[in-house]
């Protein structure tokens, strides 16, 4: 995938992650979700990368975030939040690139 649209992705859902904002239950589950994507992504790519590197993690990441969600933060209905969780939480590390530029 492009960089320049898996970033879009990633942009979209934490501009969508924060409309959950006034439903704090829905919200914190989210960000529960969101954390175990990232942790996952840590344990695949580490602290040193690149965008091109998170790029391709993200082409596989629907297979290994789902297990990530389902064994570290499940709740009642999580399967419908793992496109977002795992976008949110791609945005999120993708700042700590060595290449990023917002």
């Amino acid at each position: 995938m492009a960089i320049g649209t898996a970033r879009q992705n990633w942009e979209h859902a934490a501009r969508e992650l924060e409309t959950y904002r006034d439903d704090v239950r829905h919200y914190r589950r989210l960000l529960t979700a969101v954390e175990a994507v990232t942790a996952e992504l840590r344990a695949r790519i580490g602290q040193t990368f690149t965008l091109q590197e998170l790029a391709t993690a993200y082409a596989d990441a629907d297979r290994w975030a789902h297990a990530a969600i389902s064994e570290h933060a499940a709740y009642e209905g999580w399967p419908r939040d793992v496109a977002l969780a795992t976008d949110a939480a791609f945005h999120a590390y993708a700042r700590g690139a060595a290449d990023f530029e917002p």
